[in-house]
């Protein structure tokens, strides 16, 4: 889209839809699974098939952030970054496509361990009446550094936080 083109609208959309986006990765980050949740329609769908090996569903948000919540609260940090935005806006409906990079860090007994990716995310956005949301999320990752396996440990961690 030219920004030539571009109306006031557009730009308070585009302005609102990446203000709906960093609930992403300030979510994620803060452990506040209520803002990430919030980024969500109802039922969306997932596909980290590039990452995961499994193929993308449609699932109900709530399952998704649960899911997500159950590995992530068993790192010591993380840090998702979200840059070079292309929106592209088409009334109701809106496709972003954010380049993204997650770290993942874990001590264990001292020794530090890290596990980054890189790629892009593309996201279907829609307007509701409690703004942009995200119907739909495929992760892409294009670069890959460190041990897999401390998603393994940061599960079980979690989970015995739980018990």
């Amino acid at each position: 889209m030219s920004t030539r083109n571009l109306t006031t609208d557009d730009l308070i959309d585009r302005a609102e839809i990446h203000d709906a986006l960093m609930k992403y990765a300030t979510g994620i980050d803060s452990r506040d699974w209520a803002l990430y949740r919030s980024l969500f329609t109802d039922e969306v769908e997932i596909d980290f098939s590039s990452w995961s090996g499994d193929p993308g569903s449609v699932m109900k948000a709530d399952d998704w952030v649960s899911g997500v919540q159950a590995v992530l609260n068993g790192f010591d940090g993380t840090q998702h970054l979200l840059a070079n935005e292309v929106i592209t806006l088409d009334g109701d409906e809106a496709v972003v496509v954010p380049y993204m990079q997650a770290h993942h860090y874990l001590n264990l007994d001292g020794e530090h361990h890290l596990q980054s990716i890189g790629g892009h995310y593309r996201h279907l956005m829609v307007r509701t009446d409690e703004g942009w949301k995200s119907r739909s999320c495929t992760l892409t990752v294009t670069w890959e550094k460190g041990d897999r396996g401390i998603f393994e440990i940061a599960a079980q961690r979690a989970a015995s936080k739980m018990a």
